[in-house]
């Protein structure tokens, strides 16, 4: 079922594993809050839906295709991922405190982890590289958005922030999904975003957010929005030098076969 739909379209293919995700790993949340035992649902959902994709895209031969190999760019044309360590910090800026007991930790920490490998094989691969052959531009706006307003979520279940931070929320996840776009374009790989995702996530369960007021919600998203928009921006610009690096190569190449 999951080739067939594939094959016929890579988009929907692509959406339907967007509508699966945003669906049952919300469902699963708010199952596990009724139980009261923090992810105890999200996580077993997490992980199925983990071991499918991932299973999937290793039986018909996609791993490199969408990105599950090595990075193929060097640490300092990364910046050596500086940015991205200071934007990996942020949600302990408010402070650091045990939000729940060793269990739900473990299970927020584990389904964090997933979340990271879904989104990132999700949005950066599935539906970047099924828009990619119509334009590039347009497939980095409409991953990069889609992955912000697939964040209104947080606002449908009630993250326990204000409207404004949690609105805000949306425009960094936005910049944040231009930022691994770039990442993974750069690197041609989805391990760094997948690894860089997944942390940044599970540190949330120590952030110290109770001592947090509201403009200070504010500020740190609007500082993490810049962080992630600034680094996209670098890591897009020095791809559009290397594609003009390799136009110019190739056309003195053409000129040199015509001389012999």
């Amino acid at each position: 079922m999951l080739k067939k739909l594939y094959d016929k379209s890579k988009i929907w293919f692509a959406v339907a594993w967007i509508i699966a995700y945003c669906v049952l790993m919300s469902l699963g949340d708010s199952i596990s809050s009724i139980i009261g035992v923090e992810k105890s649902i999200t996580l077993p959902i997490g992980v199925v839906l983990s071991i499918v994709l991932m299973a999937f895209l290793r039986k018909n031969g996609l791993f490199e295709e969408y990105g599950i190999c090595p990075s193929r760019a060097s640490m300092r044309s990364m910046l050596y991922y500086v940015p991205v360590l200071v934007m990996m910090t942020t949600n302990l800026w408010y402070g650091v405190t045990v939000n729940y007991g060793a269990l739900e930790t473990i299970l927020y920490i584990l389904s964090m982890l997933c979340v990271g490998l879904l989104e990132e094989v999700i949005f950066r691969g599935l539906l970047f590289e099924a828009m990619r052959p119509d334009g590039f531009k347009t497939a980095v706006i409409v991953s990069s958005l889609t992955f912000g307003i697939g964040h209104i979520v947080n606002l449908i279940n009630g993250s326990g922030a204000e409207l404004v931070p949690n609105l805000l929320q949306v425009v960094y996840a936005t910049s944040a999904g231009f930022m691994f776009v770039m990442i993974y374009c750069k690197t041609k790989s989805l391990v760094g975003c997948i690894v860089i995702h997944g942390v940044f996530n599970s540190l949330s369960v120590f952030a110290d957010e109770n001592g947090a007021s509201s403009g200070m919600r504010v500020l740190f998203c609007l500082i993490l929005a810049l962080i992630t928009a600034a680094y996209g921006a670098y890591l897009a610009l020095s791809l559009a030098k290397e594609r003009e690096m390799n136009k110019t190569n190739e056309k003195a190449g053409r000129n040199d076969e015509a001389d012999i």
